[in-house]
């Protein structure tokens, strides 16, 4: 397929367009705007002969990522959206805030987490959002900077007031009916209470689509390597030392290098023995991944956020049992998206020989594992994952949002390149 987007009423038209073959039969097709546009047309041909209904017209007006022009209706953005009515994780984390008290919160949290952790308080007031940092590691803020900026320019968000932990490990670990503490964290755990988003990773990977990142839900998809019939029957895992049991797949690779293919790319928490790991190996594409029919996920500091990319190929996922989940973990289910094994490797072998002797049931399990990474892992799944956290968030809140003392305002990037009139505002003012 030929696919080209042009604006019918410009002379230039600043549009980047991808065509990702999936080799099911299906493509992606994907764009990125430059500036924004009254409409655009997109011709769908393959030769010289238009495809289906193709041209398609897009009545705009169509802004570009950095354009500000929320929509004030939530519900009439939701609906656009094809966002859930409910998303089970976040009932569930939320069931243990009955209400959320944002005077007492902004006092007691940093009090209790702010010494030792890095943290950001954030209110978003008026659709602006505001930010104190406390710690010394705060670089991860750019992550969620990026994305309540990203919201905020597309949709009237609510005002809504809240912390955010931006290193690994969940944070609140007291049991009800203890005072818990509202803290949103990109991991999980059975052991925690923090409230999960998608992970940073993920959220990037979304944001700069087309952009300076290669490897996200969509360019995986049209990098799956072979055919499964065609796929070497190792199975393979690439990662740092960030966690034992990472040290013992490489040991267990090492003593049966026929069945296991598992190599550190770099060692930082233990000593590099390399009579017992090896040697550290060249960082490979992670699209060279899926030459190999079974991919092992194995815990880093806590969960590995390859996850996603993982399940999005078209090989077969080993999981390690484990505490830590992301935010769509709860959804999946063993044996059906993936194929588990013990925490401790114990039985990894053994569940590697069952995928072998059930080859069409592990090529159905690579299949539906597949299919959720399309149907739930998504950009605009996304989006509506962290519009309906803050959105319900908001509602328990007993007190007005406020914008605190030492918060200042995140600015939306700049934008002069490509400046846009957001019609949406103009009509108002007009009222």
């Amino acid at each position: 397929f030929q696919v080209k987007i042009t604006a019918p009423e410009e002379q230039f038209t600043r549009v980047g367009v991808q065509v990702l073959d999936r080799k099911d039969g299906s493509f992606l097709v994907r764009y990125r705007m430059y500036a924004s546009y009254k409409s655009l047309r997109i011709e769908v041909k393959t030769g010289d002969k238009h495809v289906a209904k193709s041209p398609y017209i897009l009545e705009g007006p169509i802004y570009h990522e950095n354009c500000d022009c929320p929509l004030e209706e939530s519900s009439a953005w939701l609906e656009e959206m094809n966002c859930p009515q409910t998303i089970p994780q976040i009932q569930r984390d939320l069931a243990n805030f009955p209400t959320v008290d944002p005077d007492k919160i902004a006092k007691e949290i940093p009090q209790r987490f702010g010494q030792r952790q890095s943290l950001c308080h954030y209110t978003i007031k008026d659709n602006e959002v505001y930010i104190k940092t406390y710690g010394e590691h705060v670089g991860f803020r750019i992550f969620m900077d990026a994305i309540l900026l990203s919201l905020t320019r597309k949709v009237k968000m609510p005002d809504v007031e809240f912390f955010v932990n931006l290193g690994d490990w969940p944070l609140e670990k007291r049991k009800p009916p203890q005072n818990l503490h509202p803290i949103f964290s990109w991991c999980g755990s059975s052991e925690s209470k923090d409230i999960v988003m998608p992970t940073y990773d993920l959220t990037d990977s979304v944001l700069e689509t087309m952009g300076r990142v290669s490897l996200d839900m969509m360019s995986v998809q049209a990098n799956t390597g072979p055919s499964w019939e065609d796929k070497n029957t190792t199975a393979f895992w690439r990662g740092r030392d960030s966690r034992k049991e990472r040290l013992e797949l490489v040991k267990l690779s090492r003593k049966y290098p026929e069945i296991i293919d598992a190599a550190f790319t770099n060692f930082f928490f233990f000593k590099h023995d390399e009579s017992l790991y090896g040697p550290i190996v060249k960082h490979i594409s992670f699209f060279d991944f899926f030459k190999y029919k079974y991919q092992i996920n194995i815990d880093g500091t806590v969960a590995a956020y390859r996850l996603p990319y993982l399940l999005a190929g078209n090989s077969v996922v080993l999981k390690q049992d484990s505490i830590y989940y992301e935010h769509f973990y709860n959804e999946l289910q063993p044996w059906k998206h993936y194929i588990p094994f013990k925490s401790d490797l114990s039985d990894l072998l053994e569940k590697l020989q069952w995928a072998k002797d059930h080859d069409e049931e592990a090529k159905n399990i690579a299949k539906s594992g597949q299919e959720f990474a399309r149907n739930n892992l998504m950009g605009d799944h996304i989006f509506c994952y962290y519009f309906k956290l803050f959105q319900e968030y908001a509602s328990l809140q007993v007190s007005e949002p406020k914008i605190r003392e030492g918060m200042e305002k995140v600015q939306q990037p700049d934008d002069d390149l490509f400046p846009c009139t957001c019609h949406r505002r103009k009509a108002k003012d007009e009222l």
